[in-house]
């Protein structure tokens, strides 16, 4: 990978990872679409820790309390009914099944999860499922209100992510407002459980940069930084923009983006494996 991809496609990790249209899609798309190699699932992991960086950052104070409450809980009894410590184990519950399916379906994320074909369906289905889940959620629903079962609910969504043209944060965003969810609390929840699963998921794939065909870690590291400064940026955009307006947008242009992809790919114009047809 050269130091321009590695510029590239660190602006689409950024510009994507938070809005709910698949930041593994993109970079993988915008791969294919510039004749370059799949920068694969190790370097997608790895720059994804740029925009968990700047979740943490954005969301720093409200990390801080949950972390603080749920130690204190663990030795202190008076902690145990704190909304912040009871958080935190919602968190650590809704993140065991991108964990677990994450481990049973590691080759497949690497291989067939990555082909195009299933990548544009995938946007198109789960923006469908997005826009009836915006359309008939009851939105009255706050994290108050999160149980054990919603936050299996929001971790099983999130797991779907495995497969490139999901969208982490549109799937489990689409699971919160499934079940009632406001929108911001929908997309905090969201937000909050993709760290532990994301930085867990970058720091094991750091083993396989610069190894086989994976990229060097000058680029990935370039990559990384650009995605932390622009994701930043673009999460708080979204949290303005969703308090007063629908998914609508986002819904439209993924069914649209996984329509000419599938066009393309049928056409002979891309390959469904790699990228441009030779």
């Amino acid at each position: 990978m050269g130091w321009l991809e590695a510029v590239v496609l660190g602006i689409v990790q950024g510009l994507t990872e938070f809005l709910p249209i698949s930041s593994s899609a993109h970079v993988r798309i915008t791969a294919a679409f510039a004749g370059w190699e799949d920068p694969g699932a190790a370097f997608t992991a790895v720059t994804q820790i740029g925009t968990e960086l700047a979740v943490i950052l954005y969301f720093g104070k409200k990390i801080g309390n949950v972390l603080t409450a749920w130690f204190r809980s663990l030795y202190q009894p008076e902690y145990r009914h704190d909304p912040d410590a009871r958080m935190g184990w919602l968190i650590i519950v809704g993140t065991l099944p991108i964990v677990i399916l994450g481990l049973l379906f590691q080759e497949h994320i690497k291989s067939a999860f990555r082909d195009l074909r299933l990548t544009a369906a995938v946007l198109i289905g789960f923006g469908i499922l997005l826009a009836l889940a915006d359309y008939y959620g009851r939105k009255w629903r706050d994290l108050d209100h999160l149980t054990v079962p919603h936050g299996l609910g929001y971790g099983f969504a999130q797991a779907f992510a495995l497969i490139p043209g999901v969208s982490r944060s549109g799937g489990t965003i689409t699971a919160g407002l499934a079940l009632g969810y406001k929108r911001p609390d929908a997309a905090e929840y969201a937000f909050l459980l993709a760290v532990p699963a994301v930085l867990g998921a970058g720091f094991y794939e750091l083993k396989d940069i610069g190894n086989g065909s994976s990229p060097e870690w000058g680029p990935t590291l370039l990559a990384t930084a650009i995605a932390f400064v622009v994701g930043y940026a673009v999460i708080a955009g979204l949290m303005a923009y969703i308090r007063r307006r629908s998914f609508m947008p986002f819904v439209i242009y993924r069914i649209v983006l996984g329509i000419l992809l599938l066009a393309l790919v049928f056409t002979g114009v891309l390959d469904p494996e790699a990228g441009p047809s030779v």
